[in-house]
Order: C-alpha cells, then sequence, then structure tokens
C-alpha cells in the first residue's frame, strides 16, 4: 500500500510518500511545495494544487494522511494554512484518494508512545521506522512521513 502523507502549510507543503509490506516500510518519495511570499494568497493556492496533482499522478498514492489543524498559537497563520489544507484535500478528492486525519498529538502518540513526545524523539522513530540513518532536512517534509507512517501503524 502507497500512503502518501501531507504536512500542510501556505509557504511549505511537506510531503512523503511510503510504500507499506507487511512489516516493511519503504519511503519512495519526499519533498516540498514552497510557494512565493510575493504572489497573492490565490496564486499560491493554486501552485500547491497543481504541485500536489503532479505528485499525486506520478506516484499513484492509494491514500493519503493529512496533519488536521486544531490549535495555532499564530493567530495570523491559521487562516492560510486551513485554505491550503483545503486545497490539499480537494487536490486529493480530485483523484479519488481516500483522505485520513490526524492531529500532531495522535501523530506523537502512534510513533513514539507520548502524545506530548520532543520533535526529536519523532524524527528518531521515523528514521527507526525507515531503517535509514539519512533524513530529508526540512522538518515539514519529516513531518509529513511522520504522518504517513502513522496512518500505516493505525490500519494494521
Amino acid at each position: 500500500m502507497k500512503i502518501l502523507g501531507i504536512d500542510p502549510g501556505m509557504a511549505i507543503v511537506g510531503y512523503g510518500m511510503i510504500e507499506v509490506e507487511g512489516d516493511s516500510i519503504e519511503l519512495l518519495t519526499s519533498g516540498s511545495i514552497q510557494t512565493d511570499k510575493k504572489l497573492s494568497d490565490s496564486a499560491r493556492l493554486l501552485e500547491i494544487f497543481n504541485d500536489m496533482c503532479a505528485i499525486i499522478e506520478k506516484y499513484k498514492p492509494d491514500c493519503a494522511s493529512v496533519e488536521k489543524l486544531f490549535f495555532f498559537k499564530n493567530q495570523k497563520t491559521v487562516i492560510p494554512v486551513a485554505e491550503a489544507r483545503g486545497v490539499i484535500i480537494m487536490s486529493l478528492e480530485k483523484y479519488g484518494i481516500p483522505v485520513f486525519d490526524y492531529t500532531p498529538m495522535e501523530v506523537k502518540q502512534v510513533l513514539t508512545g507520548y502524545g506530548r513526545a520532543e520533535k526529536k524523539e519523532v524524527d528518531r522513530m521515523v528514521h527507526l521506522a525507515l531503517e535509514t540513518d539519512e533524513l530529508p532536512k526540512l522538518d515539514d517534509t519529516v513531518d509529513a512521513i511522520a504522518i504517513a507512517i502513522c496512518h500505516s501503524r493505525s490500519i494494521l
């Protein structure tokens, strides 16, 4: 099963595609969609939509797991991130990809056993799950991979 994990954002959308066979998890691809802050919000949302469609068409995921917004410290970014999340979900729906939502706390709970785990603990569990020493540098991409791994463990 191919699972596309997505960490939504207006400036950066992290994504990671894993393939799960039994207990084995392989990272197929990962990266980010980065939009230009100088562009209008509508132009940035269109870029996210187009790039998500290209990723879906190229990698053909069986399902997607998307970080669910539940609390935001920065009131200025909550609306743009919610709009980006909506565009991401719409692009998945366009291709009939089932979407599963997980809060950051749920992801941490599934990966580490503790819902308030530190970022480095989540990173360590992603390292172990993928059996690799190398992870992408961008936090948003690692978070997206963690969201995909969370879903793989939630469905087994």
